[in-house]
């Protein structure tokens, strides 16, 4: 190759690289983000969805505490809770079985402990007034989290039964001597 092919293929690639052809896609707003979540069918996605969708929560919300509009803040945890309660049923009514099919209850138990500590941080800034919805959103989001994680792990072996006491009048064991 010489000069000449060398020099318009560097001009050739300038010319792409400063093209207006190039967007950036555009940011998904918090509502657009909203009203693909609600209409979307699977489960599965609607858990991944959820990431996004509730990073763009907690935005919005920290914007309305830096601002002192607690009453939005709580409005919007509350959507948050609701939103992680319909991805749960979607991705239940999907996959049933969570310990096969784990996929979504992952997605969703790796949001929630942001959601939960999203909510905490809430708590320790909000005037005594606001605390109780958002101590209702807390509680509701860790029973979401329990439900998850059961439905993830049903067979949990820290969970079994203690076996019975013996009888009183049963003889005590004896200790093995070496």
């Amino acid at each position: 190759m010489g000069t000449a092919a060398r020099a318009l293929g560097f001009s050739l690639a300038l010319l792409f690289s400063l093209s207006p052809a190039r967007t950036v896609q555009p940011v998904d707003t918090l509502e657009e983000l909203q009203r693909r979540f609600d209409n979307e069918p699977d489960g599965v996605n609607k858990a991944k969805m959820l990431r996004k969708l509730g990073d763009a929560q907690f935005l919005r919300e920290r914007e309305a505490v830096k601002a002192g509009d607690y009453e939005t803040a709580d409005f919007i945890m509350e959507k948050y809770r609701d939103n992680v309660r319909a991805a749960l049923n979607a991705v239940v009514k999907a996959h049933p079985d969570g310990e096969r099919h784990p996929s979504g209850y992952k997605q969703l138990e790796m949001h929630l402990e942001d959601g939960l500590r999203e909510v905490d941080d809430l708590l320790a800034v909000v005037p005594e007034t606001f605390r109780p919805p958002l101590e209702i959103v807390k509680t509701d989001l860790l029973a979401l989290d329990k439900e998850t994680l059961v439905r993830l792990f049903p067979r949990r072996p820290s969970e079994k039964p203690l076996p019975p006491k013996p009888a009183e009048s049963a003889p005590p064991l004896q200790e093995r001597q070496p």
